[in-house]
């Protein structure tokens, strides 16, 4: 009895590692579909707005429409995560990505502001809609499905690795962006070039969503299923009306989640090219850098939450965000000859990206997991990246150190409210249902 109760968890079999490596290879492309519009946001920019805009509005607008599929992610991922409770985990799953290659693949073969005048932006607008729609379904119902799949004690791994798969999405899109800067000239990309990557996106969709038909259903759904426990009323009128108190948690990390992804591959591989004058190659290849270490930082944080718990890995990750941001643009700002070490420092530092979701699925029981989630994640993220992109583009040029400052005031937020709410929140318990594995 006693080896048995200090026995360590069993280790992944084959099967988890199939159902973890389809599940975060799958999410890596759709994330790729998603993000690659911002590495050729200041081309979008040029193609999409007349000419005679001033470039600094050029490229506001082509982040509005950027930021706009964050505001799309709350209503589908509402929509969809209310089929995942009801319906199961492995039809949503698979249906996201089909939502979000065509968009992209479409996007790839538009025609532009010079061929159709303003109706280019705005099906560029409705494209990108569609999209943030698709991926509001996609992580919410990512996480629950590994989590119910993970072997008990390996949740924390399970679910930083798949963020690792994610996150491998923007390291997609870095490259292949690096690639075109390299293989071809600016006025090349400006000319065609600029559509392959699109279309590469339409490609990786299909085979995404091929994958998937390998993953089977959670074991948690089956034995609700099996219990008649997923019919629930309303999956997210339960949310509102029984787990208000687990919604705030869950809303401020995902802000602080936000940030570190907003800050590390969204503005800085934009502002190092217009604030700091570095090449797209160079710039690229930077960026490429920091995610494949941002990829590590995730599976590491996933590992000490098994070992130290969700919390306290949340706490940890929010104090070394921003120092290895301020790492970061302390080499930029002052031209230090360690710039890929920096970015490389900076990525692991990320690592709370890997270590919230362990939190977010231990806040709700199984039965409305998805809904729960769903709401609270993409409403966040949906108010969270649609504004701070904005807001840290604007007040750059007041200083450099901005975003320094403004990962200071998250990674405090995370800190505060892991000690605040790990000491109060009551445990739903594992994700496995009672007598499954």
């Amino acid at each position: 009895m006693t080896a048995q109760s200090t026995a360590k968890p069993a280790p992944f079999s084959r099967s988890d590692y199939k159902t973890l490596g389809l599940a975060a290879l799958g999410g890596a492309l759709e994330i790729y579909d998603f993000i690659i519009f911002v590495f050729f946001a200041l081309t979008l920019s040029q193609l999409f707005f007349p000419p005679e805009m001033p470039e600094w509005l050029r490229l506001l607008q082509s982040f509005g429409i950027f930021v706009t599929g964050y505001l799309a992610r709350p209503l589908g991922g509402i929509l969809m995560a209310h089929f995942a409770d009801r319906m199961g985990r492995k039809k949503v799953f698979s249906l996201s990505i089909l939502m979000m290659a065509l968009p992209c693949l479409l996007i790839g073969i538009m025609p532009t502001y010079a061929q159709i005048g303003y109706f280019a932006p705005l099906l560029l607008l409705a494209l990108r809609i569609l999209q943030g729609a698709a991926v509001g379904g996609e992580v919410p119902s990512a996480w629950v499905f590994v989590a119910e799949h993970a072997p008990t004690g390996h949740r924390g791994y399970a679910l930083g690795f798949l963020q690792a798969g994610l996150t491998f999405g923007y390291l997609i899109g870095a490259l292949t962006a690096t690639f075109l800067a390299q293989v071809f000239t600016p006025a090349e990309i400006l000319d065609y070039a600029w559509r392959y990557p699109f279309l590469l996106g339409g490609v990786f969709g299909v085979i995404g969503v091929y994958l998937r038909r390998w993953l089977s259903e959670t074991p948690v759904f089956m034995a609700m299923q099996a219990q008649r426990e997923a019919r629930v009323e309303l999956p997210l009128r339960t949310v509102l009306r029984e787990h208000r108190l687990a919604m705030l948690p869950a809303m401020l990390l995902t802000c602080v989640l936000t940030s570190a992804v907003v800050v590390f591959v969204v503005i800085t591989p934009t502002m190092m090219q217009k604030t700091f004058g570095m090449t797209a190659s160079h710039t690229f290849a930077l960026s490429a850098l920091g995610i494949v270490f941002l990829n590590i930082g995730c599976v590491i944080a996933g590992l000490l939450v098994d070992r130290i718990g969700a919390w306290r890995t949340v706490m940890l990750y929010s104090v070394l965000l921003p120092l290895g941001i301020g790492l970061l643009y302390s080499c930029l700002i002052m031209g230090g000859s360690w710039l890929g070490l920096a970015y490389a420092v900076a990525g692991l530092a990320c690592g709370v990206v890997g270590a919230v979701p362990s939190v977010m699925v231990g806040l709700f029981p199984a039965r409305i997991r998805v809904s729960g989630i769903s709401f609270t994640y993409n409403i966040a993220y949906a108010a969270w990246a649609s504004i701070t992109p904005l807001l840290l583009i604007g007040l750059m040029p007041w200083s450099p150190w901005i975003c320094v400052i403004f990962c200071a005031v998250m990674g405090a937020v995370g800190v505060l409210s892991a000690a605040y709410f790990g000491a109060r929140m009551p445990r739903t318990g594992p994700c496995q249902v009672a007598g499954t594995a």
